[in-house]
């Protein structure tokens, strides 16, 4: 909840990420987005009028429907059964039921910080490129690909809203179809929703200078991500910018060109990644110490 209490931030990744299975225990066949939904249900009996939803990071490729039938609503296939979770059981959808959806979802508006644009389906869809990252094989790609197909059209059956290929709908395993087109959600890009949210543009105004970053500078981090929109706002001002990362990619040259002045690993070494996650509380206090050192010897030059 934020400070006025009329607002609720939920990460997707709590209850529906990636990080909770193990590599040998990942199926997005089955994978289920209930658990988000149950977090919506949580914040919409404490009353709140919107909702921030982070979306990334899913281990799920179910289109959002187990979001939607933790908020009421019923899936049902030709024989009248409620489908079971998972994104494999939408091919068996004939119908959506939105008569039970939970009733204050009308009070609120939900937006959702969403950092990609894919279609719901096809070659540049949610299973084609997220996919395999949660345990996807080439059969089970074409099988949740025509899945979410399936969805997409009783989405716009049940709504009207064309869904499939609509920009973000198929971020999150094609939650972003869910969210467009049954619950009418707002999708933006995460940073800026943080920007507005936290009033950076005030707090960098008076800032000497701004200091962003990222697990890893790459040539990604210029389609959307928090440290060029951070360095943008910065640049608004004049304000010098400083990025630390975990790791800087043979490519990361490209975040010079959106207002990032200078770009530093805080890694000294080669590690594992487990060892680079267990040591990043250390690395990264001990770079920003460095970068306040330097800054502060460079303006009593």
């Amino acid at each position: 909840m934020l400070g006025d209490s009329d607002t609720a931030v939920i990460e997707m990744a709590a209850a529906s990420g990636l990080h909770h299975v193990s590599p040998e225990l990942r199926n997005p066949l089955n994978t289920t987005s209930y658990g988000t939904g149950e977090l919506i249900v949580a914040a919409l009996e404490r009353g709140v009028k919107r909702i921030i939803l982070g979306i990334g990071g899913s281990a799920t490729n179910d289109g959002g429907a187990g979001m939607m039938q933790a908020l009421g609503v019923i899936l049902r296939d030709k024989q009248g059964r409620s489908l079971s979770p998972g994104g494999e059981a939408l091919a068996a959808l004939a119908s959506i039921d939105l008569s039970g959806c939970h009733p204050l979802l009308r009070k609120v508006s939900i937006t959702v910080a969403c950092d990609v644009n894919n279609p719901l389906c096809g070659p540049q869809g949610a299973s084609a490129i997220f996919g395999p990252q949660k345990g996807a094989t080439a059969e089970m790609v074409n099988t949740l690909d025509a899945a979410l197909e399936n969805w997409g059209r009783h989405i716009y059956q049940a709504t009207g809203r064309e869904v499939i290929n609509a920009p973000g709908a198929g971020a999150a395993g094609g939650m972003g179809a869910a969210l467009l087109g049954l619950l009418n959600a707002e999708l933006r890009a995460g940073v800026e929703i943080v920007v507005e949210t936290l009033q950076l543009e005030q707090a960098v105004k008076d800032a000497d200078l701004v200091i962003t970053g990222e697990g890893r500078l790459d040539s990604q981090s210029i389609c959307g991500k928090t440290p060029i929109g951070v360095a943008r706002v910065a640049k608004r001002y004049h304000k010098p910018v400083i990025a630390l990362a975990g790791g800087l990619q043979h490519d990361h040259h490209v975040v010079y060109q959106q207002g990032i002045d200078a770009a530093l690993s805080i890694l000294s070494h080669i590690v594992t990644l487990p060892e680079a996650l267990h040591e990043a509380e250390y690395n990264l206090s001990l770079s920003a110490r460095n970068v306040a050192a330097i800054w502060r010897l460079a303006r009593q030059a």
